[in-house]
């Protein structure tokens, strides 16, 4: 059973079903006459960098299949029953930590343990408030969704001394365990892989010669590292110059953004021709600032989120409306990770270093989906497991 309460003080999140709002309520996707509109041509088959324009063709190829086989977990302890776990989201608007909840939520259900959540609201006292509340209700295990663990420093130790496991989610730069700050383990692809092929997908999408603005969030070490990755792996064509990287606060995004577009149409003019950023979330938020100078949905800038593909973005994908490519992550594959990470921890077993693989959702093969599903059998996969 799943136990979700009302909000308090404490910032607590009413009722899973929020989630289904968070996700539902994000941004709407008018029409566009202009959605079916041609790509750009770019240059001529790359040619201003032919062989990284030939590795980014195959590359993108590669990761915009969307059949691809479990490579996760096989085996791995039973899980008890009437555990307790709590989900700290570093703010409940950011569509990535609302999805992997959402898949946190459905698992311990599966699994019959009680999960709580509570908003960390964004801000660094907002999430201590709930990290200390989150110790205060004596869980099982604790999960840090989307947020630096060096906020709550002092919770995260005493978290260790009290003897209860922490996983995190986006919570540090890399997958896996993590000494410095101590995580059980982190969930996450690989943020070279996401780096990687959202600037391959740029270059082939330009052919080879874009101008492109990168939006980031400094104060999350994760994002911080994956907007200057990308920016590494654009210079692997010397046309594509970057033109600006926007630091832009998630929790500020939908103040922020618009004006920071509106500058940058009004700066960089027709030579802005591509952006890439950390979040799908910050497309949500530009829409208006670009339909308002005049952008058409289907036209430049062409966009892609470099993480975490949320239904809202894929919408945006399938209709053409200032987004054309998103680097998703399995949002609920992940939740169900979660559950799993924390029954190896309650059972003093070692994570199970699941990494998932890289993949492109676009226009091409974007179809009906919401999210990026991976037609693998994770539930399955982890019920067997379980033991159920």
């Amino acid at each position: 059973m799943v136990r979700a309460a009302q909000r308090t003080r404490r910032s607590r999140v009413a009722a899973v079903g929020a989630l289904v709002v968070v996700y539902a309520g994000l941004t709407g996707c008018p029409g566009d006459p202009d959605r079916d509109a041609a790509p750009p041509p770019g240059a001529a088959g790359g040619a201003a960098c032919p062989e990284a324009f030939a590795e980014a063709k195959a590359a993108v190829a590669a990761a915009e299949v969307t059949t691809v086989p479990w490579t996760g977990p096989t085996t791995g302890p039973r899980a008890p029953t009437g555990k307790t776990v709590v989900y700290i989201a570093q703010i409940m608007t950011n569509p990535g930590v609302a999805g992997a909840a959402r898949g946190a939520v459905e698992a311990a259900h599966a699994v019959g343990w009680n999960l709580e959540l509570i908003d960390g609201q964004g801000s660094p006292s907002g999430i201590q408030s709930a990290f200390t509340h989150a110790l205060a209700l004596n869980p099982d295990g604790i999960i840090v969704g989307g947020f630096d663990p060096g906020i709550a420093a002092l919770q995260l130790a005493e978290a260790d001394a009290r003897g209860i496991p922490v996983v995190g989610w986006h919570a540090v730069g890399s997958p896996g365990p993590s000494q410095n700050p101590k995580l059980f383990t982190n969930i996450t692809t690989k943020v070279e892989d996401v780096a990687r092929i959202s600037a391959q997908w740029i270059i082939l999408h330009s052919g080879g010669t874009a101008g492109v603005v990168v939006f980031t969030d400094a104060s999350i070490p994760f994002a911080r590292r994956k907007s200057e990755l990308i920016t590494a792996a654009l210079q692997a064509c010397p046309a594509v110059r970057v033109l600006s990287t926007e630091d832009i606060p998630i929790p500020e995004g939908s103040t922020r953004t618009p004006r920071h577009i509106s500058a940058l149409v009004e700066r960089f003019g027709d030579s802005w021709t591509h952006s890439v950023a950390i979040n799908d979330l910050y497309f949500a938020d530009a829409a208006s600032a670009l339909r308002k100078a005049g952008k058409r949905g289907a036209g430049p800038p062409y966009n892609i989120g470099a993480g975490d593909g949320d239904p809202v973005a894929f919408e945006r994908i399938r209709g053409r409306q200032y987004e054309a490519a998103t680097v998703p992550e399995p949002l609920l594959q992940q939740g169900w990770q979660i559950i799993d990470e924390l029954n190896r921890a309650i059972a003093r077993r070692p994570s199970s270093n699941f990494v998932p693989p890289v993949h492109l959702t676009t226009t091409a093969n974007v179809g009906g989906a919401t999210y990026w599903e991976p037609d693998n059998g994770y539930r399955n996969r982890y019920m067997t497991i379980w033991g159920r």
